[in-house]
């Protein structure tokens, strides 16, 4: 299936040395009569994406989110689903993941079967999407539910080789995510080495708590940083990173 406008932009930040900022909500922790509120705050943020997605999705309300955020709002909507039940034709997108830094069959190739006809079926745009979980510091939920190893924090090459092997397969992004709560982000080491040596848009995402963490992994490469547990915890941090994604951008110039 073709890719259309969402991977369009991405591939432009990549082309242009930019970055994006976008702002993950996961269904089981936020209230879907909160997403209007939560739509109006990215919006003066300038957010570039919502993504929605979670490792369980116990709720039953995920459409209702979007729903309720699209009410506000014209940001696309981006899926970032923990299995194929995560599945909506309420959104704009659909990152297709495959964990390729697991061993896992059912996560690399067999619940993308599964999913194939509702994913054929649901007009959105999909992106073949490289998922690599990196350690960052504590056993996170996608790590326990997917039975995976992360690759060390401190093995930039092993995230590289990963991430080019993912790239060579056919994938049109690679994803390096240290996990929902993580201790500690992705390193502008590993981000920067494999930023520099693939062709391919770049996503980081999990354990970024702080403006400062935003622009130094813009700085190092990431075409699009993704924030969830922060913004949970304080939903006006979400204009100091857009901010920070956006001067980060400047500065490359």
């Amino acid at each position: 299936m073709a890719t259309g406008n969402i991977y369009a932009q991405l591939r432009e930040l990549k082309s242009q040395k930019k970055s994006g900022f976008a702002v993950l909500a996961d269904p089981d922790k936020i209230a879907s009569a909160d997403m209007q509120y939560l739509a109006r705050l990215c919006n003066d943020a300038g957010v570039d994406y919502l993504f929605v997605g979670g490792s369980l999705l116990v709720t039953a309300q995920m459409e209702l989110c979007i729903q309720r955020f699209k009410t506000e709002s014209d940001i696309p909507v981006i899926l970032f689903p923990g299995s194929p039940a995560q599945v909506t034709p309420y959104a704009d997108a659909l990152l297709y993941l495959s964990l390729i830094s697991g061993r896992n069959p059912e996560l690399l190739i067999g619940q993308h079967v599964t999913s194939a006809p509702i994913v054929r079926a649901s007009g959105l745009e999909v992106i073949s999407t490289g998922y690599i979980i990196i350690d960052g510091g504590v056993q996170t939920t996608v790590s326990y539910m997917s039975n995976a190893m992360p690759i060390p924090a401190d093995k930039p090459d092993i995230a590289l080789c990963t991430a080019w092997a993912g790239e060579m397969q056919g994938k049109h992004l690679i994803y390096l995510d240290a996990g929902s709560g993580a201790r500690r982000p992705v390193s502008a080491e590993m981000i920067t080495t494999v930023s520099s040596h693939i062709d391919i848009p770049l996503i980081v995402g999990g354990g970024i708590v702080s403006p400062e963490k935003v622009y130094e992994n813009c700085k190092a490469g990431a075409n699009l940083i993704v924030v969830g547990n922060a913004i949970e915890r304080d939903p006006l941090l979400i204009r100091d990173m857009a901010q920070a994604a956006k001067a980060a951008a400047g500065s490359l110039q």
